[in-house]
């Protein structure tokens, strides 16, 4: 009903265009149109800062930019020269660069609790060689990942146990543990006493770790034999320069960052205890593990990038900004939301610095019906928004815009709910769930 005038003509016609040359019309999934309003999924055509324009010529303030890897803003000027300056020395040699000694000092520096690192360029790759290594230092084949988080990698391991496992074999060697739940957590080891390699998961995403829960998996872990994996994917650089385990004081075996350590160019690491990360080198006497070995894992201008992002959180207290940013954004979305009268629908979730919202029926259950009403009206306002996870690049006034626009989106949920049903603002089908058996 609400913006029926409001169309991206261009943008559904590049999709069109997608969906004929790349299985699904994107390379991520969670970039999918399907994650968007039917003929509102704008195509982008450049971005700065924290806005982008899509090929239609709308101007949106953007938010979870490169599925949160964009922290600093789009096309950032130190993060830019940075790259630029390495791109006229050379991208990739026959032998190491000395560029990978200074990243790999500068990374260590950064993140104190790991002794080794090895850069690859996503972070399905470093979290699979962090489960290679695992089981070859300690000779067991099962993992356990956290059931609650909802990605750890694009490979079998993971992959498999979700609902588009088409094309796996089912292995069942991949079990799951809940989150902050310890004696659930050590039945699950007792059951499957000396064959699980590593406990793998994010330190917290959604909600923050219960009291002595991190400590307790550290135990747990040491007590039975396995390695403690944090994913730091999300949580590197926006809990703290050294990730969530920096901030929790937490020393795992393996970590894994990837995301914010570019601001958009492919970079990802894994880290951890020098006996560890040794397995995958040259100086031990045991079987070599085939750990990391990409030919573009260390492109000199991907590491410059990297180096350039830590010098900026630091110099800039980045990681602060980010936390007061989504404080005020949370703050404005929720009285929106109280002012419209639907506080109890439209809620902001998260820590500040990665903040999602649910969008909830009447009834209370999550609903991608309200979403997709939700996400009509912020793109009709000038708002790019499957979550609320802010870059350092926005301004007072991007956030009281995004609120103004949140404020109309309640107004039109606050409708769909008196009338008891949102089907009259979704404009085509509801937005769908990424993981799912059938497209």
């Amino acid at each position: 009903m609400e913006n029926e005038e409001f169309a991206l003509p261009l943008s559904r016609a590049a999709n069109e265009r997608l969906h004929a040359l790349v299985p699904g019309g994107a390379h991520t999934y969670a970039k999918g149109d399907d994650q968007y309003p039917e003929g509102l999924a704008p195509v982008i055509s450049r971005g700065l800062g924290a806005h982008v324009w899509d090929v239609d010529g709308n101007r949106y303030v953007e938010y979870g930019s490169g599925l949160r890897s964009v922290s600093l803003g789009h096309a950032h000027p130190r993060v830019v020269e940075a790259v630029r300056r390495e791109l006229e020395r050379g991208a990739n040699f026959v032998r190491p660069s000395v560029v990978e000694i200074e990243a790999a000092e500068r990374f260590l520096a950064t993140v104190p609790t790991a002794e080794m690192v090895k850069f690859a360029k996503n972070g399905s790759d470093a979290t699979t060689a962090a489960v290679r290594l695992a089981r070859a230092v300690t000779g067991r084949e099962r993992v356990a990942v956290c059931g609650d988080q909802p990605f750890f990698s694009v490979d079998d391991w993971f992959i498999g146990t979700t609902p588009m496992s088409a094309g796996i074999p089912d292995s069942g060697l991949t079990v799951s543990f809940p989150y902050g739940d310890l004696a659930a957590t050590e039945a699950l080891l007792a059951r499957h006493e000396g064959e699980v390699a590593c406990l793998i998961l994010e330190a917290a995403t959604q909600e923050e770790p219960p009291p002595g829960y991190l400590a307790g998996l550290r135990a747990l872990a040491d007590r039975h034999g396995c390695l403690l994996v944090l994913d730091e994917m999300i949580t590197g650089f926006r809990w703290s320069e050294a990730g969530a385990q920096g901030l929790y004081g937490v020393v795992p075996d393996l970590s894994t960052f990837g995301k914010a350590l570019g601001n958009g160019v492919a970079v990802s690491a894994l880290a951890g205890r020098r006996e560890v990360m040794e397995r995958g080198g040259l100086r031990h006497s045991g079987d070599r593990v085939f750990l990391l070995s990409t030919t573009h894992g260390a492109e000199t201008h991907a590491l410059a990038a990297a180096m350039a992002v830590q010098t900026v959180y630091t110099e800039e207290g980045i990681t602060a900004r980010l936390h007061a940013l989504g404080e005020r954004l949370a703050a404005g979305v929720r009285e929106a939301a109280r002012s419209a009268g639907v506080e109890e629908h439209v809620v902001v979730r998260g820590r500040a610095s990665n903040l999602v919202f649910a969008t909830l029926d009447g009834e209370g259950r999550p609903s991608q019906e309200y979403r997709t009403l939700f996400l009509r009206e912020l793109l009709a306002g000038g708002v790019l928004a499957p979550s609320f996870v802010v870059s350092s690049a926005l301004t007072d006034a991007d956030i009281a815009h995004t609120v103004d626009a949140v404020a109309g989106a309640c107004a039109v949920y606050r409708k769909a709910l008196d009338a008891g049903d949102p089907a009259p603002w979704l404009g085509g089908r509801p937005v769908k769930p990424v993981f799912r058996r059938r497209a």
